[in-house]
């Protein structure tokens, strides 16, 4: 499935976004060794995944190949002690127009990022998207930002690329 998302980082918490439904999730990036994994194993709420992003073009991280195959209970409870790198976040599910914007809190090690993927039915939808008010920046293609690469980090890790990034903006 052609999976057409953009991310962003937030400035400040929309208001309401914790009135609005969330999903605890879990990511396991396998393999461990790799620094950028494009295999996850993901619990979100009742649905249990395996899932492979793959870029489909090398130029362009908005655009990427998914594949994902559904676990029953058992089988996740088999596989989630593979050695991978973890990240637990709350998303919440927040109406944009017609569109849904998903916002991440971090949880753990990264409690304090919070960050925003929209999906895009179409690349017209998605290259005029206007950016929410509540968002800092756009990071689709900074590739420090993808959430394989953020596991095993702390907020300390970050800070001083954030802090950049806030600098630059104002």
């Amino acid at each position: 499935m052609l999976e057409l998302e953009k991310t962003y980082l937030l400035k400040n918490i929309p208001v309401g976004l914790y009135d609005h439904p969330y999903k605890d999730l879990l990511d396991i990036y396998i393999p461990l060794e790799s620094d950028h994994a494009h295999v996850r194993l993901r619990k979100q709420g009742d649905t249990m995944v395996i899932m492979k992003k793959e870029l489909t073009r090398s130029d362009d991280l908005s655009s990427m190949e998914e594949s994902v195959i559904h676990l029953t209970i058992e089988e996740f409870a088999s596989l989630q002690h593979v050695p991978g790198k973890r990240i637990h976040k709350h998303r919440y599910y927040l109406p944009y127009w017609w569109l849904t914007i998903e916002i991440d809190v971090f949880q753990e090690d990264l409690t304090g990022l919070i960050m925003a993927d929209v999906e895009f039915p179409d690349e017209d939808t998605k290259n005029n998207f206007q950016m929410p008010d509540f968002c800092l920046c756009e990071v689709t293609q900074d590739v420090w930002f993808a959430w394989g690469l953020l596991c095993g980090k702390s907020y300390k890790d970050i800070w001083e690329k954030l802090t950049a990034l806030w600098y630059k903006k104002f």
